[in-house]
């Protein structure tokens, strides 16, 4: 029987990667579509004839199209956190999530699944959560019954979350808070995300149209400042920074090659960032959530 086809646009990202490993667990015949064509190679190799790369550019209609085509199922994972040139928000987030749910749905893809993010809202005056918002907007309305997936802030190995937490308590042995730590965080296992996004694609698939993903426990942001100190046997001196001086500081930073902090990840802290009680979840894909303990004990290890 040959395997179905699903596409993964984004397939080398930090979340991208995983549903790829996860959809082909599940016996898919994965493409791994992104501008990044080494990467990909680096990541999956070139030997298995279920996974093959394709290069292509999310801004590009042709290469769109030629990635989508037969396939049964596509998931954009392409996400952008720092402008430059002619990658914007908008251009990624709206105009180029349109132009693969339009490619996908004039290819007779049978499923799409768009990847946003808990907080998503078109009348933000945030660029970044305004343009998740209209993204999701464009999708629905250029492949309706396509499937929105928001995963709160994740965390796993390599993420850029906790391991960069981790990374400045153990150079400084401080840390700086956003604002005072009230801000409401339930963070996710990446893996936890990607096997929802694969389980999904499934045909007896949980019947929603969006599905918001958190963790098992939500925290302020101080206490999980405090309980990943407390995992890596470690007592930081935490202080609080106003967000205005943040917001400053990473105007400065986006003018360096890999900034530590950008404008759009200030302005995503400033609000809380929790899954809606009245949205399906993990729960209600079967999915029993990894905790931050776990992750930072190894009992949680990568796919």
């Amino acid at each position: 029987m040959t395997p179905r086809i699903a596409t993964v646009l984004g397939g080398t990202g930090f979340l991208g990667r995983r549903i790829v490993r996860h959809l082909h667990r599940q016996g898919f015949a994965v493409r791994i579509a992104s501008r990044h064509l080494h990467r990909s190679r680096d990541l999956f190799g070139v030997g298995d004839p279920r996974l093959v790369s394709i290069d292509a550019d999310i801004h590009n209609e042709q290469a769109v199209s030629d990635a989508v085509g037969g396939a049964f199922a596509v998931v954009n994972a392409v996400s952008l956190y720092l402008e430059h040139g002619k990658a914007t928000f908008h251009s990624v987030h709206v105009d180029g999530a349109r132009r693969v749910a339009a490619a996908a749905r004039q290819a007779g893809v049978e499923r799409f699944v768009q990847v946003s993010g808990i907080g998503a809202d078109a009348s933000s005056e945030s660029p970044y959560i305004r343009s998740r918002g209209q993204g999701e907007s464009a999708v629905r309305g250029a492949f309706p019954g396509a499937v929105v997936i928001r995963p709160a802030v994740m965390f796993g190995p390599d993420d850029a979350f906790v391991s960069v937490i981790l990374e400045l308590y153990r150079r400084f042995r401080a840390c700086p808070m956003f604002g005072i730590g009230s801000t409401k965080l339930q963070p996710v296992d990446v893996e936890d995300v990607a096997e929802a996004i694969a389980r999904i694609l499934q045909p007896a698939h949980a019947a929603a149209d969006t599905f918001e993903c958190g963790g098992p426990r939500v925290y302020s942001y101080r206490e999980l400042l405090r309980t990943i100190a407390a995992e890596a046997g470690l007592r930081p001196f935490l202080f609080p920074v106003p967000f205005a001086v943040w917001h400053t500081l990473a105007h400065a930073a986006e003018f360096l090659p890999n900034p530590p902090v950008t404008r759009n990840q200030v302005e995503l802290m400033r609000v809380d960032n929790v899954a809606s009680p009245q949205l399906p979840g993990l729960a209600e894909l079967g999915i029993t959530p990894q905790t931050i303990p776990a992750h930072l004990s190894g009992e949680a290890g990568e796919v």
